[in-house]
């Protein structure tokens, strides 16, 4: 494995319900060619604590790059877009809506929450794979950064 062209190991937060997809996810990461530590939270309250690094979180690495889920236990991933986006110590920070909605108004609404981009989630392990190993390339290999504070 390689670290990020940066020289360090990147922090992704990821925001996601569903134990399925978390392990692909998981496992899509460790196939990749760089070194990650992969936080991961089910719950979009706990999310926010994570990202304002409170309570148990306060020595957690702010993340280099968030893959969010929309449909959420707590507080939706359209509510935490919309904070993310809101506070200046998080702005910069990539969000990548990864969901399973293809409807429009979600296409739009994350859109105009400022995500940097929206992915629906492919239904089958070898397409979910490719769609995460991409990711981590793209955001990772070839678009340059903020350097992390």
């Amino acid at each position: 494995m390689l670290k990020h062209k940066g020289g360090n190991t990147v922090n992704i937060l990821l925001v996601e319900d569903n134990p399925g997809d978390i392990e692909l996810t998981r496992r899509a990461l460790k196939m990749g060619k760089i070194l990650n530590n992969l936080m991961v939270t089910e719950d979009g309250l706990e999310a926010m604590e994570i990202l304002n690094r409170t309570g148990k979180y306060r020595d957690v690495p702010k993340p280099d790059l968030i893959l969010l889920d929309l449909n959420l236990p707590g507080k939706d991933g359209r509510a935490i877009l919309a904070e993310i986006k809101e506070n200046p110590e998080l702005k910069t920070i990539p969000v990548v809506v990864l969901t399973s909605s293809q409807a429009e108004e979600d296409i739009l609404k994350t859109y105009e929450l400022h995500a940097n981009c929206f992915i629906t989630k492919p239904v089958d392990f070898n397409s979910f794979i490719e769609v995460v190993r991409k990711i981590e390339n793209f955001w990772f290999d070839i678009v340059q950064l903020p350097k992390g504070k």
